[in-house]
């Protein structure tokens, strides 16, 4: 067991590694010290990084079914618990994507509710930052600067894997829990009830609680409740961003964590190295705008033919050209899956060219095959460097007696950031 940490604010475990950053950055942002680990760390990887008041720890499970997080999350979440965090949370996409068979977050609410001995778990999915509101329970997500309900995303709704049918979290949770679902609305917050509303559920015996988020306001109403809860007893929750976003306002109004730092902008590069896995429209504008700014783009098909892919890409870095990889370009046929081993080779890709090349600065795009191809770079931590666009951080790589170690690193969702965005990570922002 690590021993408790006196000053350790919070704790999360994220479902895939490239929404495990979004935490990250929030965290840098707002002065808060913070390291993400790529596996459960150890005793002595915790004492590399003392003055830490939030730890994290990239997961995998938004790409496993629920027999792997049954038999992989409980001992995760007693590591956590014993760190003595009073906030400890599950971070999943603010999408929400998820199904009963693959990235079961009703499963792992189960699991974490038994593992913190929970009355119960409170569902914060809300993030304006990144253009994600929940109201009366229906999840909305915006899209080039539209609001979509969920379901009716042009993109969620038809995700290759865990596409979203259905808007309403409690209906969504129900396929994959029998946990007992409460909420505390809109009318809630407007009306200063959301406390009475939660203890209205809690009483009635609901096990979970969707919180109701569409700005900045109802997340800091969200986060003063749970804070007092968690004040006194360890609380565990299923939560996009927008929480830790809430809680760090909640924290500076208490006296907790000082102002903002004035924040350094990212020094250019000559070169920048891009993989991507996703099948979003928006990444598929990104890579034809990269290709207009003179960016080598290459796409990858089957791992056996990756040869002459591999040999353009050195070339053209060589040449100091920036390099695109991509495995898609928009969204592909219902039911198409990019199995693991998809995923382990693209990261033996990645690792062959960066060590080929010497390439200093790296973007992975997507998020079941991108979790699986950063595990293969052998990289033990990441801490927060410069914010690029909300939610894709710039990352310093900690490797130690690796090559990789210092590496720069952006792991990017597929619906996050400008159509200028690899343009952007190059230049420094």
């Amino acid at each position: 067991m690590v021993p408790k940490r006196s000053s350790l604010l919070y704790a999360y475990y994220a479902d895939d590694f490239t929404g495990s950053t979004d935490v990250l950055e929030a965290l840098g942002l707002h002065g808060v010290k913070a390291v993400l680990f790529t596996h459960p760390p150890e005793k002595h990887e915790l004492e590399s990084f003392p003055d830490c008041r939030a730890i994290g720890v990239a997961g995998e499970s938004r790409s496993r079914g629920p027999e792997w997080m049954t038999e992989n999350l409980p001992e995760i979440f007693m590591r956590m618990r014993g760190l003595g965090s009073p906030v400890n949370q599950y971070k999943v996409c603010s999408t929400f994507d998820s199904a009963p068979e693959v990235g079961s977050i009703g499963r792992a609410m189960e699991l974490g509710r038994a593992a913190f001995n929970s009355d119960f778990v409170p569902v914060v999915v809300g993030a304006p930052h990144l253009g994600r509101a929940v109201i009366f329970g229906n999840l909305f997500a915006a899209e080039e600067g539209v609001f979509y309900r969920i379901d009716r995303h042009p993109t969620m709704r038809q995700h290759p894997v865990t596409p979203m049918k259905e808007a309403d979290l409690r209906l969504h949770l129900a396929k994959q829990t029998k946990m007992t679902m409460g909420i505390v609305d809109l009318i809630a917050f407007q009306t200063c009830r959301a406390g009475q509303q939660l203890q209205s559920e809690l009483a009635a015996n609901a096990e979970a609680v969707v919180f109701d988020g569409c700005d900045d306001a109802m997340l800091d109403k969200t986060a003063r409740l749970l804070w007092e809860r968690a004040s006194k007893r360890p609380l565990f929750a299923i939560a996009s961003s927008g929480l830790p976003y809430g809680l760090l306002r909640h924290w500076r109004r208490l006296g907790l964590i000082g102002e903002p730092p004035q924040q350094p902008r990212a020094a250019a590069v000559d070169r920048l190295l891009v993989l991507s896995g996703s099948c979003s429209p928006i990444t598929a504008k990104q890579i034809r705008k990269a290709r207009q700014q003179g960016f080598a783009v290459l796409h990858l098909e089957s791992p056996g033919t990756w040869g002459l892919q591999t040999r353009q890409a050195l070339d053209a870095l060589a040449q100091g050209q920036s390099v695109v990889l991509y495995t898609a370009l928009g969204p592909q046929p219902m039911g198409r899956k990019h199995r693991e081993e998809f995923g382990v080779a693209l990261g033996n890709l990645l690792q062959e060219l960066l060590v080929a090349s010497g390439i200093r600065r790296v973007v992975v795009v997507g998020g079941d095959t991108s979790t699986h191809a950063v595990k293969q770079l052998g990289i033990d931590a990441l801490t927060f460097a410069a914010q690029i666009s909300p939610g894709a951080p710039l990352c310093i790589c900690h490797a130690k007696g690796s090559s990789l170690d210092g590496l720069e690193l952006v792991l990017k969702g597929g619906q996050i950031g400008p159509e200028t965005f690899f343009s952007d990570v190059r230049s420094g922002g």
